[in-house]
């Protein structure tokens, strides 16, 4: 089974971000995750397509870039053409969620969709064959270092399921509230990517911190 570290930037140091970049650059990480946020959609404020680029211009790994903002057809292709290489819309914002979906696709990258905790997973069964990833939000969306919500394991196993059973090759992320201590049973639900902020980036080493969980992650390979 495919395993990608995605780690999110929304808790590192943004009066150093080319030295974060360039860490994740050398790290064991295979994404590096960027959290989008409008102030509407989800109650804070990041940044937009000029930071986008300034980071893809330094990057060397794949932008993980999640759009957590209202109408984002207005926006996804500034957003490809800032860098991204794998563009998540959330269900919740999209109106005609196919054409956007396919639209991303159409560009030559990656397209995911994200479901906040409390939207049902059957919602996604039609749109399954159209996406690359399906973000399960394991926290309310908005702010980084929040507690993960318990019975999102039950909905990534739900997930899980319905991709099999429909056939689908699309990859199950998880973002909020992911650590050490539960990356192990998120593995095990059928989780193939794993979004992890504060953990990595409010620990004393960011760089060893990443190898700890890439070794958890390799290890549940090798068992799989």
């Amino acid at each position: 089974m495919i395993h990608y570290l995605s780690p999110s930037i929304l808790n590192s140091n943004f009066l150093d971000l080319r030295s974060t970049i360039e860490m994740l650059n050398q790290s064991d990480a295979e994404w590096i995750h960027l959290d989008i946020m409008d102030g509407h959609f989800v109650p804070n404020l990041t940044f937009g397509p000029p930071i986008v680029q300034m980071i893809a211009s330094v990057a060397r790994k794949p932008l993980d870039v999640h759009l957590m903002i209202e109408d984002p057809d207005r926006y996804v292709d500034a957003f490809i053409d800032a860098g991204a290489s794998i563009l998540t819309v959330h269900y919740e914002a999209c109106t005609h969620l196919h054409r956007t979906l396919t639209h991303i696709k159409s560009r030559g990258i990656k397209a995911g969709v994200a479901i906040n905790p409390h939207t049902p997973i059957g919602v996604l069964e039609e749109i399954l064959p159209y996406t690359d990833l399906v973000l399960n939000m394991t926290v309310n969306p908005g702010f980084g270092g929040q507690q993960f919500i318990e019975s999102s394991l039950s909905k990534i196993q739900k997930l899980k399921l319905l991709i099999d059973k429909t056939g689908s090759s699309a990859l199950i992320e998880v973002d909020g509230g992911v650590d050490a201590d539960n990356l192990k049973i998120l593995l095990q639900s059928g989780v193939n990517v794993a979004v992890i902020g504060s953990a990595i980036f409010q620990s004393e080493n960011p760089a060893a911190t990443i190898r700890m969980l890439k070794s958890i992650m390799q290890s549940f390979s090798t068992k799989a």
